[in-house]
């Protein structure tokens, strides 16, 4: 079976091919794993000039298109100039199916189906939302008669079949975004490495923003605080508009002012060890398309407590690792922590790791995508 993976997203910043391999590691490695589970893969890319690049067995060909004065994720112009060229190079890789990498651009779809009857074309969301009113007769125009759609859990998909986005019937198939490199690793050296101290220590990493919801972890952890009193949250954050209300509420709690640890932003490969020297990894989210540093915190065998949503139910394997509670609720967050604590933390890492290879490795995103391929390429 051959498979072109197509993405229509023009990085904002410019860069060469070489770069975005850096920047966005996930374009090589779920390919990589594609081809692992035995799919014969390319990738078509659209970029601001034209490169073919070959890289462990997998063929990238980065499409050069204009480009606009204000760049919109949404399919816009610079979408239906560039549309041609990126169909003529899915043509001529002369693909068994087409896996298109997100639900935002019905346009380059629609050029797609135009000229592809035969072909199916599964799409994939990332972080996806659903049109707004006035957007989704474009959107329908263009991805009903798709022959798949994938997303980390199938409730998500749910939005878009209501909006007529997606047709009620499509398969949806149940696949991570990506997945992660990170392992674990020895706790006390990574502690002594990163400087985190707690019993237990939590790590966030995320922004600060209404949607990951810090706010409700502090008052998890004031609340967790009279049974664990030696409990501290280390927060690691980029964009950060929920800073200033964060420290008015530390400022004002004598538990949270000398147990809370605001890092800010830190390196990346700094992430791995700080998710080794912690205990438990902790979100507020209220909505994820998957979530990369819970992915990442698995990865390194941490316990998750974060919120009952759709992409983290499924990663956490209905909560059979780590904990769930309602976003919003910190009482049920200090609750699940203070349980949590009680049980044996090294079975709990090991469990977690082990469930991260079995569901949410590299290998069980090439093999969850292939089934996916097949089954909608009709094929055994």
């Amino acid at each position: 079976m051959r498979v072109v993976q197509v993405s229509v997203f023009q990085d904002p910043q410019r860069r060469d091919p070489d770069q975005l391999f850096e920047a966005w590691p996930t374009l090589a490695a779920v390919a990589g794993a594609v081809r692992e589970a035995g799919i014969e893969v390319s990738v078509v890319q659209a970029a601001h000039r034209d490169a073919l690049v070959e890289r462990g067995g997998v063929r990238f060909q980065f499409v050069g298109g204009p480009q606009p004065g204000v760049l919109r994720r949404r399919a816009g112009f610079w979408a239906q100039a560039t549309n041609e060229r990126v169909v003529n190079a899915v043509q001529d890789a002369k693909p068994d199916v087409i896996h298109f990498q997100s639900l935002s651009f019905p346009r380059d779809v629609r050029g797609l189906l135009n000229r592809v009857r035969r072909i199916p074309i599964l799409l994939q969301d990332h972080a996806d939302r659903p049109p707004a009113r006035l957007q989704r007769l474009v959107d329908r125009a263009g991805m009903p008669m798709v022959a798949g759609a994938a997303f980390v859990h199938r409730d998500q998909a749910l939005p878009f079949v209501r909006a007529g986005v997606l047709a009620e019937d499509v398969p949806i198939f149940e696949v991570p975004e990506s997945s992660s490199r990170f392992v674990p690793g020895d706790r006390a050296a990574a502690r002594a490495a990163t400087g985190l101290h707690g019993d237990p220590c939590l790590l966030w990493v995320g922004r600060l923003d209404p949607n990951k919801d810090p706010l409700t972890i502090l008052e998890a952890v004031e609340r967790a605080a009279s049974e664990l009193p030696d409990l501290t949250l280390w927060c690691c954050y980029t964009e950060a508009p929920l800073l200033r209300q964060v420290e008015e509420v530390l400022s004002k709690s004598p538990l949270l002012a000398d147990r809370v640890h605001l890092l800010g932003r830190v390196p990346h490969e700094r992430v791995q060890e700080l998710c080794r020297a912690a205990d438990f990894f902790v979100l507020g989210s209220h909505r994820e398309g998957s979530g990369y540093s819970l992915m990442e915190a698995m990865a390194c065998g941490l316990t998750p407590v974060v919120t009952d949503i759709p992409s983290f139910r499924r990663m956490t394997g209905d909560g059979r690792v780590g904990a769930l509670y309602p976003p919003g609720d910190g009482a049920r967050a200090a609750a699940l922590l203070v349980e949590l604590d009680r049980g044996d933390r090294a079975n709990q890492a090991r469990s977690v790791r082990a469930h991260f290879e079995r569901h949410l490795s590299f290998e069980a995103v090439g093999r969850a995508l292939a089934g996916a391929y097949r089954a909608v390429a009709g094929s055994p």
